[in-house]
């Protein structure tokens, strides 16, 4: 495990408060039941960004504290163990575009706004069902830009997205020449197919020609570090559950082979744990960054696809139903695996990294 200072153990220790007493998994399902298309509550992320969280990678000079991508990753790990529905995750993914790739007055303009939550973002790449950063289309002509982005995750909550062109990545503001058809997910959150039509785009044009790798190597970090939040939560779920429920008047838990697997999950989700604190570190440090994403999400990918699917399994039947929370974590996981990159997309781009 990584070694916390004492603001970062604080910031976690608030976090896991705040998502335990104010954010179970029950607002999850009261936001899916309400079946807005932005599904998620505006008030509960109001007040994550009055506690910092929406400015945790942002500069102080912007209005963030510019407190890093671990403790980022501290946050949305605890957001990730109760399902919590918000845009924090793209919010902060999209600031680190701006932060990497714009200009002193693109930064001005947008990062306090979204270090205080008064304005959202989100990233929108990809142009089809799989994860292909090579096969942009999406093309910018007199600062107005045309193409169309799929599974646009916090689409229809989001002020401003960032967008991937053939020659770069450009802002672009909610409003005219933009539109957005919803996609049904099983996760049952914010995703959208959303059409840019002449819509006003303004590059960031200070990043070089990495920037958009660089912006998704933070993505596949932050995103692995939700999952690792969800797999740590289905492990202790799982746990619970069988060390509860008897079945030939023995509780499961005394069963040897049953804790062969919960041994089993254990071991899984330390390497993952150890995978996805050393990619938030990467980046934190600057070394390594891509090499290190990679092997982060590619294992956050690994983990998460077994332990769903043996919480299911070790719940029996039940585990399937709407009783249970349990199958919302394999839902959440399903998308997320393929979010900014499949296992073996991933496992293909580290091989060329690594110049098998």
């Amino acid at each position: 495990m990584a070694v916390l200072n004492e603001e970062q153990e604080m910031l976690r220790d608030m976090a896991r408060e705040w998502a335990v007493n104010e954010s179970p998994v029950t607002e999850f399902r009261k936001v899916r039941a309400s079946e807005e298309p932005e599904a998620f509550d505006r008030s509960a992320y109001a007040t994550m960004a009055e506690m910092g969280w929406t400015g945790v990678v942002i500069p102080e000079e912007h209005g963030g504290s510019d407190f890093g991508w671990l403790s980022a990753g501290l946050v949305v790990e605890e957001l990730g163990k109760t399902l919590t529905a918000s845009p924090l995750v793209m919010n902060t993914i999209a600031a680190s575009a701006i932060i990497l790739g714009g200009s002193d007055e693109q930064k001005a303009k947008y990062l306090p706004r979204l270090a205080s939550g008064e304005m959202i973002a989100t990233l929108a790449v990809d142009e089809g069902a799989k994860h292909d950063p090579s096969a942009i289309e999406t093309s910018v002509s007199g600062g107005k830009i045309s193409g169309s982005k799929a599974f646009v995750h916090e689409a229809h909550g989001a002020d401003l997205f960032v967008v991937a062109a053939k020659d770069g990545l450009y802002l672009v503001e909610k409003g005219d020449g933009v539109s957005l058809a919803t996609r049904k997910l099983t996760d049952q959150r914010s995703h959208a197919d959303v059409t840019f039509d002449g819509a006003a785009a303004d590059k960031l044009a200070n990043g070089g020609d990495g920037l958009l790798d660089d912006v998704l190597d933070r993505a596949r970090v932050l995103t692995a570090a939700e999952m690792l939040g969800m797999a740590q939560q289905v492990c202790d779920d799982t746990l619970a559950y069988l060390k509860q429920r008897v079945q030939f008047n023995q509780v499961l838990a005394s069963f040897q082979a049953l804790q062969h697997r919960m041994a089993d999950l254990f071991a899984d989700l330390a390497q993952m744990r150890s995978a996805v604190e050393a990619g938030l570190q990467a980046v934190d440090g600057g070394f390594g960054v891509a090499r290190a994403a990679t092997i982060a999400k590619a294992e956050a990918n690994r983990v998460m696809h077994r332990i769903s699917n043996e919480g299911i399994q070790l719940h029996g039947g039940i585990g399937m139903t709407d009783e249970y929370d349990v199958g919302f974590y394999l839902k959440r996981a399903r998308v997320l695996e393929a979010s900014v990159g499949s296992s073996g997309w991933l496992k293909d781009r580290f091989a060329k990294l690594s110049d098998y």
